[in-house]
């Protein structure tokens, strides 16, 4: 054998394990799991996206690896996590919102992304179609900004001398001025006026309560990441000031808001673990029509009522999903 034959065999072997190793079982699919909120309050929302992969055999630690990163509401932080991702070269990027989501699209237009929660992914600039993503994001629609006139319709049952209604939103969440103008259509047909309200972050919620002590009859919280993060803040506040509150996730009622109507969560999180499953057996996001919820809970917080001396109608309570008394 010439010696340049065999320093090249040399080499070949040489490589050979590294390339081995790197297509063995060994090496596990990795999800990165970019939470919109903080772990304290979306675990629930993760152990269902969790359980739903174990499901269909994604064994955390043996068949799949998660990476996990919380942004707490902060766009930044987002920005921040999607690159690391890009950066380890993740499989899937599971971005739990509508900002997290965007954040990963901005890092990464190759590895896949998968929301469980976009509040409106075609204006918000997420996919191209619901029928048809295009690109390399899909995931569960929300329809959030279509559920504002049943919401409202449901707090005037609670409060039917409602005039004043505070609107409490984050400067920053991309979609807050179509939910805003759909709340106001909304109000406008039952002779409501509109107080709204901006934060920019944790730190405005106190100075936004004090804005509003005395204009307001009800609060509607527009939610996004930073909103979810801090509800038992925002609901000590609304209950200091005597306003009953009405929500889109069931999650905020059973920190002390009054009302939710809205998506399963949860579900939409269980849901959006299939379209992972798909992606890591080989589909692709641009092929996985994006899918709207399947189902709407109407929660109810009759402790809070009862603290804010409301009377809750027996045929509303009748119709909730879920009672916390």
């Amino acid at each position: 054998m010439r010696r340049r034959d065999f320093i090249t065999l040399l080499g070949g072997a040489a490589a050979w394990p590294l390339a081995a190793r790197a297509q063995q079982p060994g090496k596990l699919p990795t999800i990165g799991f970019l939470g919109g909120g903080a772990p304290s309050t979306q675990r629930a929302w993760a152990d269902a996206f969790a359980r739903r992969l174990r499901e269909l055999g994604w064994i955390e630690g043996r068949t799949v690896a998660i990476e996990y990163r919380w942004g707490e509401g902060r766009n930044e932080r987002y920005d921040e996590f999607a690159a690391e991702f890009v950066q380890m070269k993740v499989d899937v990027i599971f971005a739990g919102g509508t900002e997290p989501a965007l954040a990963a699209k901005r890092a990464t237009a190759v590895i896949p992304i998968v929301f469980p929660t976009g509040g409106d992914p075609i204006s918000g600039g997420l996919v191209a179609s619901l029928a048809r993503p295009g690109g390399n994001v899909t995931g569960i629609s929300n329809l959030s900004t279509d559920l504002n006139a049943k919401r409202l319709e449901l707090l005037r049952e609670i409060v039917p001398s409602l005039k004043q209604l505070a609107v409490l939103m984050n400067v920053n969440y991309s979609i807050r001025e179509r939910e805003l103008a759909e709340v106001d259509a909304a109000a406008r047909a039952l002779g409501i006026e509109l107080l709204p309200s901006v934060v920019r972050g944790s730190e405005d919620i106190m100075l936004a309560f004090e804005s509003l002590k005395g204009r307001a009859q009800a609060l509607y919280i527009i939610g996004d990441p930073l909103m979810n993060t801090h509800r038992l803040r925002i609901n000590i506040f609304a209950l200091a000031a005597h306003l009953p509150t009405v929500y889109s996730q069931r999650e905020y009622v059973e920190m002390g808001g009054l009302l939710s109507y809205g998506p399963d969560f949860p579900d939409s999180n269980r849901r959006a673990a299939e379209y992972v499953d798909k992606i890591l057996r080989g589909a692709k996001p641009a092929d996985l029509p994006v899918e709207q919820p399947t189902k709407f809970d109407l929660a109810i917080n009759v402790i809070t009522a009862r603290a804010l001396a409301i009377t809750v109608p027996p045929s509303l309570l009748a119709r909730a999903d879920e009672v916390i008394e």
